[in-house]
């Protein structure tokens, strides 16, 4: 059996897997649509599809690990995830492709909400709250190797769309055999059965704190879904810059540019990382928007890099309040509403964006939609000083990713 130390490491691997599993058929999308000849909108679908299952998954299994185990529930979702892997490996049209990406939706909804309550549980007594850091580190830094990753090997290696799949196999089938021999962190308790009705809520005590971080996790993750969604288009179409690689690379210059972020900013205080993160975010995203009404490629970028760093303090400071504010039988509930929120917040702007695209064309509708970003970065500034001021007169300090409640 693994020791605990050694769990929360692996814990942290598995975590940013998934995150890159996810990320990585971005760069592959105009693959498929130049050998398949389907046009934008089924390239709507397929993302759309991904997301209904995650969501779904979130929403029905999301507090199961509360009841049954983190173990049980982890081994299913890495099961079903090296399932869609292998059909990645075999599709030939779009609809192994839709199945595939729908099966890799509901593993990833199990898992990132397991994924997330077991750092926490893991989170070493001698360094608390660092499963806040972890979490948030590992969740964009997978995003981030995972677009640009598979961009290089469409880019330099053969079988552009396979090798990639195949490496993650294998990355998940070593992870299974972590799982099994990583101790379990969750007691078993009676409701598994109701558990599994979809349903939305929390605990009255975390409601405050959990509400104020809200637009904040709207506002990243929104980001987020532009560039994944987007993010390679624009700069082929905008830009010029059609080399997959470079369509790796613009989700990365985001994601991986907040992996950074989160590790730096590990020992701030929360309050104050918060607070930046939304200044960063509407700032970036603005001269982004600046940059793609000039054409200016090096002032998209630079825009690129300051929301970066908003996107990593936002997933710092969001993942380390939930850390610190659920007891241990909350976690998974509130990891599960938590994920509903931002895959909500990253899935519905970017599927409008893309029948969007298709009626008014790509620049008008990445403007607008960056627009919204911008207006949701200055909603989360207002809802974290409005925070920051209710915990000044409660007279608490503002402390760095604190420990979570036992």
């Amino acid at each position: 059996m693994l020791s605990r130390s050694v769990s929360f490491v692996a814990v942290t691997a598995i975590t940013a897997l998934f995150m890159a599993a996810s990320s990585a058929p971005t760069p592959l999308y105009v693959v498929y649509q130049q050998a398949w000849g389907f046009s934008a909108a089924t390239l709507t679908v397929v993302f759309a599809v991904y997301v209904l299952g995650l969501l779904g998954s979130v929403l029905v299994v999301g507090a199961l690990s509360d009841h049954v185990g983190r173990r049980p529930v982890l081994a299913v979702a890495l099961a079903l995830e090296i399932a869609a892997l292998v059909l990645f490996l075999l599709a030939d049209g779009v609809t192994v492709l839709l199945v595939a990406r729908l099966a890799q939706g509901i593993a990833t909804g199990a898992a990132i909400t397991t994924l997330g309550a077991t750092l926490v549980d893991l989170d070493p007594p001698h360094a608390p709250g660092r499963a806040g850091t972890t979490n948030g580190v590992a969740t964009v830094g997978g995003l981030a190797v995972g677009a640009v990753g598979c961009g290089a090997l469409v880019r330099f290696a053969p079988a552009p769309t396979h090798l990639v799949y195949a490496l993650l196999l294998a990355g998940m089938v070593a992870a299974a055999v972590v799982v099994a021999r990583m101790p379990e962190t969750s007691a078993r308790r009676p409701g598994a059965l109701s558990s599994l009705r979809p349903r939305v809520g929390l605990p009255a005590r975390l409601r405050p704190e959990f509400l104020a971080v809200v637009p904040t996790v709207i506002a990243s993750w929104a980001l987020g879904g532009l560039y994944l969604s987007l993010g390679p288009s624009v700069a082929a179409t905008l830009f010029g810059l059609r080399d997959h690689l470079v369509g790796g690379f613009v989700v990365t210059l985001l994601c991986g540019t907040g992996a950074v972020t989160a590790f730096a900013l590990r020992h701030r205080a929360v309050p104050r990382v918060l607070l930046a993160s939304s200044v960063l975010l509407a700032a970036g995203t603005l001269a982004t928007l600046g940059g793609i009404e000039a054409g200016s490629v090096a002032l998209a970028a630079g825009g690129t890099v300051v929301a970066g760093v908003g996107f990593g303090a936002a997933a710092l400071g969001t993942f380390g309040t939930f850390a610190r504010i659920a007891a241990p039988a909350e976690r998974g509930e509130l990891f599960a509403v938590a994920y509903t929120i931002a895959y909500l917040a990253f899935s519905v702007p970017a599927v409008a964006a893309g029948v969007a695209t298709g009626l008014v064309g790509l620049r008008p509708t990445a403007e607008v939609y960056g627009s919204a970003v911008v207006l949701l970065g200055v909603a989360a500034l207002v809802a974290q000083g409005l925070l920051a001021r209710r915990l000044a007169m409660q007279g608490r300090v503002s402390s760095p990713v604190a420990a979570p409640r036992s």
